[in-house]
């Protein structure tokens, strides 16, 4: 079985982030007040891998997050250290699923940001 999710985040005045399971329809959001976008969107990533290590199969995380995408895919580099912090804490998480795919998707498509309204 594949488990989509799809994750979002913004920061500034109505800073937070969340994820959606298209599967489900289980959605998670939570207010972060007084971060970034990227932080934000790491530590949607985040949420979603502590909440589903335990699931087994395929698990597909989308985000419209170039950069974060990249970042945990070790295509680009990560020159933030609050950034490079959040990175390891989801690296480490990576590490204990068997099948995990994480994809860049764009705006429009992301289920979260929808369901999120951001």
């Amino acid at each position: 079985m594949i488990t989509n999710i799809y994750v979002d985040g913004s920061g500034g005045a109505k800073s937070g982030y969340g994820f959606f399971v298209k599967e489900t329809g289980e959605s998670f959001f939570e207010e972060k007040p007084g971060i970034t976008n990227n932080q934000a969107e790491y530590l949607a990533i985040i949420s979603a891998l502590k909440k589903y290590e335990k699931l087994n199969g395929e698990i597909i995380i989308y985000s419209d997050s170039k950069n974060t995408v990249n970042q945990l895919n070790h295509t680009f580099a990560i020159n933030n250290e609050q950034l490079r912090s959040l990175a390891r804490d989801a690296w480490s998480l990576i590490s204990k699923f068997s099948n995990l795919k994480i994809i860049w998707i764009p705006r429009g498509e992301n289920l979260a940001g929808k369901m999120l309204g951001s």
